[in-house]
């Protein structure tokens, strides 16, 4: 394999790698492709592009290729390859679990909102009413209302507090 057909490999494995993880499958089976065309398929190299189209395959729906393809890389020469494969396949060929409805969250679709309205608040808003609420706290408490009476709890937090110090001091 010359320099040349070198970089142009390792830009499309690249790119089809790229397109795979941003969801764009369609395109990562076509960048993959051309990848694999590029590179002996019996080398380690030429495997793992391999095993990236058969993801990428899979992701697109075109799940007999990516079956297929698998199961030849189920004998390919290089050891990891072939084992990786062999988990591939066993993860396309399992069986698709059915889901109830009341599992799924559906997501609207937002491209028929209008872009006219603003979508955000303005901060001018946002301190008017944080004002208004300071101004409410400012007003006089009613003391008959409020429970003044002790709840023993300062007295028990001062024990507690006393008797710790001088454990410490009587440690030393």
């Amino acid at each position: 394999m010359t320099a040349e057909q070198q970089e142009k490999f390792r830009l499309r494995y690249q790119a089809g790698k790229n397109a795979l993880e941003k969801g764009e499958y369609n395109l990562s089976v076509q960048y993959l492709e051309e990848a694999k065309e590029l590179v002996a398929k019996s080398t380690r190299l030429g495997g793992e592009a391999q095993i990236w189209l058969v993801m990428a395959y899979q992701a697109a729906g075109q799940l007999p290729d990516a079956i297929a393809l698998c199961q030849d890389l189920c004998n390919h020469p290089h050891p990891e390859i072939r084992q990786q494969a062999k988990r591939v396949l066993y993860i396309i060929q399992a069986p698709q679990l059915k889901r109830p409805k009341e599992w799924m969250s559906e997501i609207p679709d937002l491209t028929a909102t209008s872009n006219d309205q603003p979508q955000y608040v303005t901060a001018k808003n946002q301190r008017q009413n944080n004002h208004h609420q300071t101004k409410l706290s400012d007003e006089p408490v009613d003391l008959s209302q409020v429970n003044t009476k002790d709840n023993q709890f300062i007295w028990f937090a001062l024990l507690i507090i006393i008797l710790t110090l001088c454990g410490l001091f009587l440690w030393k």
